[in-house]
């Protein structure tokens, strides 16, 4: 993946901040009664993705960084549940969010594998 000076040099972390913003797009659209239901749900688990990614950036040992790249993917998992719910609840059109969410998932695995197998 390259030498990085910031989590912000990091591919994996664009794609996934991108994603967010796609997100926050569309959820305005949302019904307010949602607004504390699957809105919210969603805001908090689509920005744990990016978040974990830039926290688990600096931290010193293997363990650690594993630790918060497996976290950005269960959040990222999650969020791909909710885009599901909100899908068929008749909110939005989930195709284009789907294929980004899945472009983030597999450049979040070879982040992972990157520092899995860096000796």
């Amino acid at each position: 993946m390259g030498s990085s000076q910031g989590f912000e040099d990091l591919l994996v972390w664009k794609k996934a901040h991108q994603f967010v913003l796609e997100i926050y797009k569309i959820i305005k659209q949302f019904p307010k009664e949602e607004l504390y239901g699957v809105v919210a749900q969603m805001r908090r688990s689509v920005v744990s993705i990016p978040a974990n990614i830039a926290e688990g950036f600096r931290k010193t040992t293997k363990a650690e960084k594993q630790r918060f790249l497996t976290i950005a993917h269960s959040s990222l998992e999650e969020t791909r549940y909710y885009l599901y719910l909100s899908r068929d609840l008749g909110y939005c059109q989930t195709t284009e969010l789907l294929k980004l969410l899945e472009e983030v998932s597999k450049l979040l695995t070879l982040y992972y594998r990157s520092i899995v197998d860096f000796n």
